[in-house]
C-alpha cells in the first residue's frame, strides 16, 4: 500500500511551489494530501485535499475570525492550533506516513507545529530560506526529530535551483518511507536515560560501561536545552526503566537566562511518572552563553570559560547556587517514584577544580544547604569529596541507580 505524505503550505503564495513537490511526490510511487495553512488569500494554482477552512474549525473557529484577529501573530497562533490537531488526527487515522512543508518564516512556523507533535522516527522535512543565519531553531524542531534543509532561494517560483532542492526533498522522502523506521525498541532490553554535557562526558560513559554489566543499556541526552525535555516526553512513553539526571544545568540556565534553558518544567517530569531516578547537580555552576563579547552585560566581571569559540561558560554566583538549591527541592518534592540525590564536593564541571576558574567551593556547599533545608525528609542526599568526573564518583552513581531498580525489582 503506498504511504502517505501530508504536504503542508501557505498555498496563496506557494501553490506552483507546493504543487510541483506533489507532482514528483506522486511521480515516486506516493499518495500525498496537501493541507492550505494560508489564511488571506486564495490557493494559487493547487487544489488543496484540505483546505484552511477545514484547518481552522479544528482550531475552534473560522477562517475570517482569524482574519480578522486583530494581529498576524494572532492568526497565525489560531491557525497553528488547527494544524497541530490535523496532524494529530491524520496520524491517528492511519493517514499520514511523513510531513513535509516548503515555507517561508510564517509558513515554516505553521507546517513545524504539525512536525512537533508527531512522534519521533516519522519522517519531517521542512524546507525554507529561514534555516541558515542567526536564527532560533526551536520553534521549527522543539524535540523532534525535523529535518530542516535550507531553500537557499526563496520559495518563489521553479528555477534551477529551487526544483533541485525540491527534487532532493521528494528523494529523500522517498528513502526514508521506503527503508527508514520509528522506534523499535529491543523487547529484551532494558534502557535507562543520562543526562550529559561535554563538562560530564567522562563519568557518564564511566556509568554507561558499568550499567552495561548488568544488561542495561544507557540512552544519553545531551543537556543542552533541549535534551532534557526530550527525555521526559520520551520517558512518558515508557521507553525506560530509570533516569540518572547527571547533568542538570538546564535549571541554572532557566534561571539566569542562558542559552540551555529548557523551561520550566524541567527535572519536574520523571518524578511525576514514579519511575526510579538518580539525580546529580551536574554543570549547575554555569550558564552557557554566545562568544565572550556577546556575554549580557549583567553577568560582566563574573569568571568565565571559553569552551569553544562560539560558547562562553559564566560561573553561577553564590545567591544563584542557593537559589538553585531551592528549585530542586521543590521540584523533586513532587516525585511519586524512588529518587536519590548524590552531590560531588570537589567540583561540579570541568573548570571547577582548584585553582580553576569556577572553584568556589562555599557556594557549591550554598547550594547544598538549601537543597537539605526545603528537600522531603524522607529523599536521601549522599556527598562524596570526589570530582564530578572521576571514575570513582560515576561509579557510586551507578551503584546507587542499580540500588534503587533493585527496590523496584526492575533489574532482574
Amino acid at each position: 500500500m503506498s504511504k502517505t505524505v501530508v504536504i503542508i503550505g501557505t498555498l496563496d503564495t506557494k501553490g506552483p511551489e507546493i504543487a510541483y513537490l506533489r507532482d514528483r511526490l506522486r511521480n515516486l510511487g506516493l499518495h500525498t494530501l496537501v493541507v492550505d495553512s494560508g489564511i488571506l488569500g486564495e490557493p494559487l494554482d493547487i487544489e488543496p485535499d484540505i483546505t484552511r477552512d477545514e484547518v481552522a474549525k479544528l482550531a475552534g473557529t473560522d477562517i475570517e475570525a482569524l482574519r480578522n484577529a486583530g494581529s498576524r501573530g494572532k492568526a497565525v497562533r489560531g491557525m497553528q492550533a488547527g494544524i497541530r490537531q490535523l496532524a494529530l488526527n491524520l496520524y491517528g487515522e492511519g493517514r499520514l506516513d511523513a510531513v513535509a512543508s516548503l515555507g517561508g518564516a510564517e509558513g515554516a512556523v505553521l507546517a513545524a507545529t504539525a512536525m512537533k507533535c508527531l512522534p519521533v522516527g516519522i519522517p519531517k522535512i521542512l524546507v525554507t530560506p529561514i534555516a541558515s543565519g542567526r536564527r532560533r531553531f526551536g520553534p521549527l524542531v522543539g524535540t523532534r526529530d525535523v529535518m530542516v534543509v535550507h531553500s537557499v532561494v526563496d520559495i518563489l517560483g521553479l528555477n534551477p535551483i529551487s526544483t533541485a532542492i525540491f527534487d532532493n526533498v521528494a528523494a529523500a522522502l522517498k528513502g526514508m518511507l521506503g527503508h527508514g523506521h520509528g522506534i523499535r525498541p529491543n523487547p529484551t532490553s532494558k534502557y535507562v536515560a543520562i543526562t550529559m554535557l561535554g563538562n560530564t562526558t567522562e563519568a557518564v560513559m564511566s556509568i554507561r560501561d558499568e550499567l552495561a554489566k548488568q544488561d542495561l543499556e544507557a540512552v544519553v541526552f545531551h543537556s543542552n536545552g533541549v535534551g532534557g525535555p526530550a527525555m521526559e516526553e520520551l520517558a512518558a512513553d515508557n521507553l525506560f526503566v530509570g533516569v540518572i539526571d547527571f547533568t542538570t544545568d538546564e535549571l541554572t540556565d532557566e534561571l539566569v537566562g542562558g542559552f540551555h534553558a529548557a523551561g520550566p518544567q524541567r527535572l519536574a517530569g520523571i518524578g511525576l511518572l514514579g519511575l526510579p531516578q538518580v539525580v546529580v547537580p551536574g554543570c549547575i555552576d554555569f550558564s552557557v552563553h554566545g562568544p565572550a563579547e556577546e556575554v549580557p552585560a549583567s553577568m560582566k566581571g563574573r569568571p568565565l570559560y571559553n569552551h569553544n569559540p562560539e560558547f562562553t561558560l559564566v560561573r553561577t554566583l553564590p545567591d544563584e547556587m542557593i537559589q538553585l538549591g531551592h528549585i530542586f527541592a521543590e521540584k523533586l518534592n513532587q516525585a511519586k517514584g524512588p529518587v536519590v540525590l548524590i552531590v560531588p564536593t570537589e567540583g561540579l564541571s570541568i573548570p571547577n577544580v582548584p585553582g580553576g576558574p569556577f572553584w568556589n567551593p562555599e557556594a557549591d556547599a550554598g547550594f547544598l544547604r538549601a537543597l537539605r533545608e526545603s528537600l522531603r525528609k524522607d529523599i536521601q542526599v549522599f556527598t562524596y569529596a570526589l570530582h564530578i568526573n572521576s571514575q570513582e564518583f560515576a561509579l557510586k552513581v551507578a551503584n546507587h541507580f542499580l540500588a534503587l531498580l533493585n527496590q523496584k525489582g526492575e533489574a532482574n
